[in-house]
């Protein structure tokens, strides 16, 4: 599961997206399954994959997580897929 997010600091935006090694240190820290998103995501929770992207994607951060959500005035979650996909009609030539 990848998801691309949008942060928005108080200096600039950026956006990231995450990997297995992120998903993985979230379920280690929040002791939960990324099964258990589709139950719902809180904001601590795009926070942290921000945060461990940005660690993965050598852009800046603050040593302690908590100082960079003090940084953070939103982050979003892009949906990259159409939300109707257009289909051609399939038609046949005789």
């Amino acid at each position: 599961m990848k998801l691309k997010l949008e942060v928005t600091e108080k200096e600039g935006s950026y956006t990231c997206e995450t990997n297995l090694y992120v998903i993985i240190a979230w379920e280690r820290k929040f002791k939960r399954k990324i099964s258990e998103l589709s139950t719902g995501i809180g904001m601590e929770d795009l926070a942290f994959m921000a945060y461990e992207c940005c660690k993965q994607q050598s852009i800046p951060v603050p040593m302690v997580f908590d100082d960079y959500i003090k940084n953070l005035l939103d982050i979003t979650v892009l949906d990259d897929d159409p939300v109707n996909p257009h289909q051609e009609a399939h038609t046949s030539e005789s």
